[in-house]
């Protein structure tokens, strides 16, 4: 970066920093931006799509490393960031709704539905248009499987979100321990599950049981519950300890993530022991809040994390078309290391990681193509250091369509609203 770029960047930091309210709550965007960040992360390091020919022809398969290499599990835990979008999910839940339930909920409902909207309207002619052209379903399938994969985040939030109220009922009631009625429920569903051996399905009642254990965290957190630093290191160690457990004496798996071929998923649907993990990740969350807010007083730390926060739900979702992208231009090279090659040795991890520079560069320019149409008010909504319309000047200070606060301006642009 050159001495009059890094200039303007700190110049564009000040500006965010200046323009931000002292009454935002920068942690919880924090925590939103490192659950971002380690969902797209652990997905770039642990897909790779490898070139193979099937029954119709040629094919792409998902091979995951840590199938291969079952030693790198716990880098899963790392990039197993989940349990923090509910979290804060819960909290900003919580701190916006004051009654008021269908347009409150409409409106939170409205700032999921239309990113996904903008990624089907991309996808369905995209994908009408490889038929069209003769691509392999081989292919195709494993294409989509990765674009939609990740929409099952966007239900399961919405469910949670409608249950907001009956949600801050029971944390009024009980405090941070309205979390241990669902994770009963998970207990419970996975001594059905393996204990007995019962049917499959049974499973899936965890995937809204299990998330709404960070949920209901959230939701007492925002109503002043785990205040203090013994709740969440209660959270951290009891979280830890089960976990530990649960992996070593009970044979769940160490990876907290779905890996290919395995006979148990932590993930898909949610295990007791990725709940206990997302426990002591919630704890250790709570516990840094001091660490993080002191961060967020450096210009550039905050800038960074307020950008993503402007479009988050974008980033998420178009985060593996960002990984298509780039794969499928290696097609026209042959088998490139580390991104179609498959995933089997430490040298494939390096070169993966090398890679990742160039995802994010292209995620990027989708975000810049599709993060004004996450909000509802313009196609296009105005970016940290754009200047505002005349119009827009006249007009009274934005609120919030999530918190029903004032929507922070930012360098007289749009301001910072969580997802």
């Amino acid at each position: 970066m050159t001495g009059q770029a890094l200039v303007r960047v700190r110049r564009f930091a000040r500006q965010v920093d200046k323009a931000t309210p002292p009454n935002r709550d920068r942690v919880v965007d924090a925590l939103r931006a490192l659950a971002i960040a380690g969902v797209i992360g652990g997905h770039w390091l642990v897909t790779a799509l490898v070139p193979n020919s099937g029954s119709d022809g040629p094919a792409l398969h998902d091979a995951s490393p840590l199938a291969s290499m079952p030693a790198l599990a716990p880098v899963s835990w790392i990039f197993q960031t989940l349990a923090l979008f509910f979290l804060v999910g819960g909290y900003s839940a919580a701190r916006g709704y004051r009654g008021g339930y269908l347009g409150w909920l409409r409106k939170r409902l409205a700032r999921l539905v239309r990113p996904v909207a903008v990624l089907a309207a991309v996808w369905v002619p995209v994908t009408a248009g490889l038929f069209l052209a003769g691509c392999p379903s081989g292919i195709m399938h494993t294409l989509l499987t990765l674009v939609v994969d990740p929409l099952w985040f966007v239900g399961v939030y919405a469910a949670l979100t409608a249950l907001t109220p009956a949600a801050i009922w029971l944390a009024r009631r009980f405090g941070a321990w309205a979390a241990a009625f669902p994770v009963a429920i998970v207990a419970v569903v996975d001594l059905v599950r393996f204990g007995v051996h019962g049917p499959g399905w049974v499973g899936w009642i965890n995937l809204p049981a299990g998330w709404l254990v960070p949920y209901l965290l959230g939701v007492a957190w925002a109503g002043g519950a785990l205040r203090g630093r013994k709740g969440p290191a209660l959270m951290l160690a009891g979280g830890v300890a089960a976990t530990a457990a649960l992996i070593i004496l009970a044979g769940y798996p160490a990876s907290m993530v779905g890996v290919n071929g395995a006979a148990i998923s932590n993930l898909n649907p949610p295990t007791i022991a990725a709940v206990t993990f997302g426990l002591a990740q919630c704890g250790l969350a709570l516990l840094m809040r001091d660490r993080l807010a002191r961060w967020m007083r450096r210009p550039l730390a905050w800038a960074a994390v307020a950008t993503v926060n402007l479009s988050a739900m974008t980033l998420f979702l178009w985060h593996q078309t960002a990984f298509i992208m780039v794969t499928s231009l290696g097609t026209l090279a042959g088998h490139v290391p580390g991104l179609l090659t498959a995933p089997t040795s430490a040298a494939w991890v390096a070169e993966r990681l090398a890679w990742l520079p160039v995802f994010a560069v292209f995620l990027t320019g989708l975000w810049l193509m599709f993060r004004g149409l996450e909000h509802a008010r313009s196609p296009r909504r105005r970016f940290p250091g754009d200047q505002p319309s005349s119009r827009a000047r006249g007009r009274k200070q934005d609120t919030d369509t999530v918190t029903g606060t004032p929507r922070p301006s930012i360098a007289g642009g749009t301001g910072i609203s969580p997802t």
